[in-house]
């Protein structure tokens, strides 16, 4: 516990009252040293002419301390370093805490970084929502802040980062079983996709002395069912050809086909979510039938972000439902075209807009399908049309001719069963290394608080790195 020598005081004591404003812009041929809230993760300021930075900062001088004002459940303090001779300006993002002869920086950085700071401003934030959320600096004010003398203050920062150092060399190594992970699904579903993941049904065929569907049969099929059965409104419209320019020779046996001629005869097999006043937040309910969401797709695996609407508003989207075992599609983000399988525990669904529905045909592996449409062999064919600044798009007419690998049904089957079997183990692991970078954040807070509550001993340290 504390002893009488921590003086007690609030944290608006040491915030500054106002930052000098600088316009970098009138400056345009002299360099700064930016701190802007992109730079954060890398710990590093951007340096960068005047004229490419496009709006008023803060002068900063080393040693301050800085807070981030939006989106405050991202805990982001960060100290003013000294990286180079140029002017050190920061964006209004920060709130400024200048050097104090009392407070070693890297204390005050600390302290900031603990839950129970994160929690206190994340429910006093103005806003909606992620980075809408900001906090003013004046919400700091009534915070308490306690704090030893200055010597004992760099003991105690000395204390932290012997600790952090160790466990962050642990988290690093933990990471790096993350990325070999990731790299061994990926060579899975490449090898999966390139017919060298399981014995293929020509060599089969040949060994048994029989007969056999190839691919392109079982697709012509398909699109046969697709013209037969088609009970849309107006005339049958065939479904997009994939563009197979300079594509690779497939495995013998195997033919390459658009999503939109291996979905379902129905109609709507393929759909979007409702846009604009259809489905809005102001929509959601805290129960009801349930709004798949971008969030809920996964790099081949299901989210379960729960987002709810009423039961009447969704009687009105039936045509956007999705249904167990359905694929649906991420139109915008990261790593298009992602997708995901809509399990059984989902019940009543719509998609939301930047979702697409892709029911396929009863005689295509959803599974495999799923699969082929997150291997990286199927988003490297797709980066030529993906479109968009920042955030990567595809339209739905785009996704209906993405072209995936098809080999015969039989064969597709037995690429699912060999896909889930190995990756059943990566998924074990994957949890392990998860579970344990979760302890890692958990400890780090303990260290923290243990710190702060002025317990943190030589002793102690030992039971916390062995903890």
């Amino acid at each position: 516990m504390r002893n009488g020598t921590w003086t007690q005081a609030m944290l608006g004591e040491f915030v500054a009252a106002r930052g000098k404003s600088v316009d970098p812009s009138r400056r345009p041929e002299e360099q700064f040293e930016l701190y802007s809230v992109p730079s954060f993760p890398s710990k590093t300021p951007e340096v960068v002419k005047g004229k490419e930075i496009g709006s008023s900062k803060q002068e900063v001088r080393p040693r301050s301390v800085l807070l981030c004002k939006i989106n405050p459940r991202i805990n982001r303090a960060w100290v003013v370093g000294d990286f180079s001779d140029h002017p050190k300006v920061a964006s209004t993002e920060w709130i400024i805490f200048p050097e104090n002869e009392a407070i070693e920086p890297a204390f005050l950085s600390y302290f900031l970084q603990q839950n129970s700071v994160r929690d206190f401003l994340a429910a006093n934030a103005s806003g909606v929502g992620g980075s809408l959320m900001h906090v003013k600096p004046s919400t700091l004010r009534d915070f308490p802040f306690a704090y030893p003398k200055r010597n004992e203050q760099q003991c105690i920062v000395a204390a932290i980062e012997k600790q952090f150092t160790r466990l962050d060399a642990g988290v690093a190594s933990l990471k790096q079983v993350q990325t070999a992970l990731k790299r061994y699904r990926g060579s899975v579903l490449k090898a999966a996709c390139e017919g060298r993941l399981v014995p293929t049904e020509v060599e089969l065929a040949r060994k048994e002395n029989r007969s056999y569907e190839t691919g392109e049969q079982l697709l012509q099929r398909i699109l046969k069912e697709r013209r037969e059965k088609w009970s849309g409104k107006g005339k049958y419209k065939e479904p997009p050809k994939p563009d197979v320019t300079d594509l690779p020779k497939p495995p013998e046996g195997w033919t390459g086909a658009s999503v939109g001629q291996l979905a379902a005869p129905e109609p709507n097999s393929i759909t979007d979510g409702p846009f604009g006043s259809n489905l809005k937040t102001d929509h959601y309910t805290e129960k009801g039938p349930r709004v798949i969401r971008l969030q809920n797709i996964g790099d081949g695996i299901f989210v379960d972000e729960e987002a709810h609407i009423s039961k009447e508003h969704f009687q009105g989207l039936q045509k956007h439902r999705v249904f167990v075992g359905d694929v649906v599609i991420a139109a915008l983000g990261e790593n298009p075209p992602r997708s995901c399988l809509i399990p059984e525990s989902v019940g009543p669904a719509i998609v939301k807009a930047d979702c697409i529905r892709f029911k396929p045909h009863a005689d295509m592996e959803a599974k495999y399908a799923n699969f082929a449409l997150n291997s990286d062999l199927v988003r490297k064919r797709t980066e030529n049309i993906v479109h968009g600044v920042g955030r990567p798009r595809l339209n739905l007419s785009e996704i209906k001719s993405i072209l995936l690998p098809l080999p015969p049904l039989a064969e597709q089957r037995r690429i699912v069963v060999e896909i889930e079997r190995r990756l059943s183990v990566v998924d074990e692991v994957e949890t392990a290394v998860s579970t344990e970078l979760l302890r890692a954040l958990r400890l780090r807070q303990s260290i923290l608080q243990t710190a702060f509550n002025g317990e943190l001993t030589r002793e102690q340290e030992h039971v916390h790195l062995n903890a």
